[in-house]
């Protein structure tokens, strides 16, 4: 039976100022499926699909190759805060691939500022300008540039469709979505790279997929979600919802946000992949919603449920950051098993 959108209220004072509608599905062999709103709701994956993009890597050996580190990876996978250890983190990879300053001048990713409000000013106080470092995505631009660069495939046109580097990711793809991905509709996503439209429970199904594979030894996988939860300070920046989810838990669960409302969170034991999109594109409504699901299905211990407390009800602060309001999410009511769970959807 169709099941209610989660709602999530962000109040000022005791009023209700504004609603953010979520639609979410959690899918894996130790949960079944379970769905919040529309679980086939489509929607771009955007940066949420970035381990998937970095899998080929690891698959056809540029890690041994260019002797890739951990931190490589993390930042590879990762939608980093521009901040000064990412910036280096990005320099490193590319030295690595024996791109060094040419490495950079073939980023097409674009410039933007950095998401982390302290690299932002500094960058500004110091008189420089933003560069296709500082980009969120830039690690996985230099990770794709490193693929080509294993593979003697031209380092121009990476972003393209029809570039060997995108033909090799979505040859990749098709194995975790259990689709051809050539089926799919694919536009630009904000850094040039083609982004596939798929369904919420396309995308939990994926990251079930994943982590099972990760838990079960499988090299590439394992080297993806190791590296993610292992160094989570690379893939994110202070303040934001994956770098909370993936601190408080220790890395027992894996979080990548994309663009526009999207959340993806994987169990690293293998157990279920979650997915959750926020209709009207609000980040701010993504943390609340994944905290209150994994609470209402025991998916976080005692201990991680209070460390996530303030992702699960943040407050609403003034300019003198004074509490004047918060948010929240609301579940329906929990349904019985039978009602709730459409059955075994897990890889």
């Amino acid at each position: 039976m169709p099941r209610t959108p989660i709602r999530v209220h962000v109040t000022r004072g005791d009023q209700r100022e504004s609603e953010h509608t979520v639609h979410g599905v959690v899918a894996g062999p130790a949960t079944g499926t379970i769905e919040f709103g529309d679980a086939d709701h489509q929607t771009f994956w955007r940066s949420a699909m970035k381990p998937y993009q970095i899998l080929p890597l690891l698959e056809d050996g540029v890690g041994e190759a260019y002797a890739l580190t951990p931190e490589d990876v993390a930042v590879a996978c990762g939608s980093h805060g521009g901040m000064p250890m990412h910036v280096a983190q990005v320099l490193e990879l590319l030295e690595r691939a024996g791109l060094g300053e040419n490495g950079i001048d073939a980023l097409v990713c674009g410039s933007h500022p950095p998401f982390s409000a302290e690299a932002r000013q500094n960058v500004l106080c110091a008189g420089q300008s933003f560069s296709p470092l500082h980009n969120n995505c830039s690690g996985k631009h230099a990770a794709m540039l490193a693929l080509a660069a294993h593979h003697g495939w031209p380092l121009t046109g990476y972003t393209e469709p029809g570039h060997p580097v995108q033909t090799r990711i979505r040859e990749g793809l098709a194995h975790w979505l259990e689709v051809d991905a050539d089926d799919r509709l694919w536009a630009r996503d904000g850094c040039s790279v083609p982004t596939p439209y798929v369904s919420l429970r396309q995308m939990a199904q994926a990251y079930a997929r994943l982590m099972s594979a990760s838990a079960a030894g499988d090299v590439a996988p394992a080297a993806v979600v190791g590296a993610m939860t292992g160094c989570p300070e690379l893939t994110s920046s202070p303040g934001r919802i994956p770098l909370e989810i993936m601190t408080a838990t220790g890395g027992r669960l894996l979080a990548k946000e994309g663009a526009e409302g999207v959340l993806c969170i994987g169990d690293t034991g293998g157990g279920w992949g979650l997915a959750l999109k926020a209709v009207d594109g609000a980040a701010r409504g993504t943390g609340p919603a994944a905290v209150e699901i994994m609470a209402a299905h025991d998916l976080l211990s005692a201990g991680e449920l209070a460390a996530l407390e303030e992702t699960r009800r943040p407050a609403v602060l003034n300019w003198q950051a004074s509490r004047v309001g918060g948010v929240e999410a609301e579940l329906e009511a929990a349904p019985s098993d039978a009602e709730g769970r459409s059955g075994n959807a897990g890889p």
